[in-house]
């Protein structure tokens, strides 16, 4: 049996169409599903980018209850995109705020990282831990 496996990043949201927004314009993701609530709120949605997904919901008073928050704290999405620079200018243009600027890095990688609308923290760069050393 072979493993299937694969990881996908859920993030909740205080406003997730907002969110689902600003993911599309600034990182270029592209909504796969969007699902909501008898009242309105993004109950759960998938975005692509590339071969990857990342799921988005409302944090909702369900949620807001039970204490559960947008991040903002040590956590970090890591993103390999092929064409960093252009990608940078295009989150920053979107508002995206930068917390690292672009640069080399010592192992190869050109990168940065930047916060979401909500504050989630996300990095882009050009290292892509599948591919084999030297890739």
């Amino acid at each position: 049996m072979t493993d299937r496996s694969r990881l996908f990043p859920a993030l909740r949201y205080n406003d997730a169409r907002a969110a689902i927004d600003f993911l599309v314009a600034a990182f270029g993701f592209t909504p796969h599903a969007i699902h909501t609530t008898p009242d309105g709120l993004i109950a759960h949605a998938e975005l692509r980018l590339g071969d990857g997904m990342v799921m988005i919901g409302a944090i909702g008073p369900d949620l807001a209850a039970k204490g559960r928050t947008v991040s903002g704290g040590t956590s970090s999405i890591y993103v390999s995109v092929a064409y960093v620079d252009g990608h940078h200018d295009k989150a920053v243009a979107a508002g995206a705020v930068v917390t690292r600027p672009l640069a080399d890095t010592d192992y190869g990688s050109r990168e940065y990282s930047c916060r979401d609308l909500e504050g989630y923290e996300w990095s882009f760069g050009t290292y892509d831990p599948m591919l084999p050393p030297g890739d």
